[in-house]
């Protein structure tokens, strides 16, 4: 592993000073982003945002300070993803604890949450819809979907207990844990009827190509969260009866999917006796991210 440090060590050097020699390290190690991931690592390891690095660009750090943020620079620099080593993520610029059981929040589920507002724009207003967010994780979807829409309520499930602790311990410092439950079950399996929205973000990578995955991910994400089964199908043929089964007329699934599988998510949603009267949503990378289904 090379040094992390640029050449003299980060101890001494003012914290604007040791962002620029991280920025330019982290840019000759390839990383995509280096000023930005600079400027997290360094606001994580001393405990600053954005205002009180400007702030305090001129206080010079401390030996143990150094240390540590070369210890965060290492983990970077073996491929372990920022939020991991920062403790969280933004999604839907609302900022998500995370926990080894859960996944990293990623930019291609906000095609999800633009999805639901623009289909149930009534949700913005005083309608009181009831909202699933199944294998929840984070509790990302339900929660960016109860910032925005301030008389729904919501449950969220997961198989992982922990997750759950860190799902309700971001509703709570959201301030939305008076309209956000969260029952640890399989998908759906101990929900009643009566849902306006169900929404989900499962497991979809085959099992064989987990190995084949970015070493952030493979090595990071936990397995569960990734694992698909055999055609990365399998948590849509659990999902797609149980969302027939608990939607109100009317209602609507919304299921996030990998690369060329909304035709298969689709075929698992029409078998379960939902209708298919919108086209996938697109992320920006123009995939197909988000199946949608309606129940007559």
């Amino acid at each position: 592993m090379n040094d992390p440090r640029p050449g003299v060590p980060l101890a001494g050097q003012t914290i604007a000073a040791a962002r620029r020699s991280l920025a330019s390290h982290l840019r000759g190690h390839g990383l995509e982003s280096p000023d930005l991931e600079a400027r997290l690592l360094i606001g994580a390891a001393l405990q600053l945002d954005l205002t009180g690095l400007v702030r305090h660009a001129e206080r010079t750090l401390t030996a143990a300070e150094a240390d540590g943020l070369e210890a965060m620079v290492r983990r970077r620099l073996a491929g372990e993803p920022i939020a991991r080593i920062i403790g969280s993520q933004e999604f839907w610029g609302l900022d998500f604890a995370l926990s080894a059981e859960t996944l990293v929040p990623r930019p291609d589920t906000e095609t999800l949450i633009d999805a639901a507002l623009e289909l149930i724009p009534a949700g913005r207003g005083g309608a009181a819809l009831r909202i699933a967010d199944l294998g929840t994780g984070t509790g990302a979807i339900l929660l960016a979907l109860l910032s925005e829409w301030p008389a729904a309520v919501g449950i969220a499930t997961d198989l992982s207990l922990d997750a759950l602790h860190t799902a309700r311990g971001n509703a709570r410092r959201l301030g939305l844990a008076e309209r956000a439950h969260f029952v640890a079950c399989d998908y759906a399996s101990a929900l009643a009827p009566g849902f306006d929205l169900i929404a989900s973000n499962p497991p979809y990578i085959p099992a064989a190509e987990i190995g084949t995955l970015a070493v952030e991910v493979r090595d990071h994400d936990p397995r569960r969260a990734l694992d698909g089964g055999d055609d990365g199908l399998d948590a849509y043929r659990r999902i797609a009866p149980q969302a027939a089964a608990l939607l109100r007329a009317g209602g609507l699934v919304l299921l996030e999917v990998g690369q060329g599988q909304s035709d298969a998510v689709a075929e698992l949603l029409e078998q379960a006796g939902l209708t298919i009267d919108q086209s996938p949503r697109h992320d920006l990378g123009g995939i197909a991210r988000v199946v949608i289904g309606r129940k007559p």
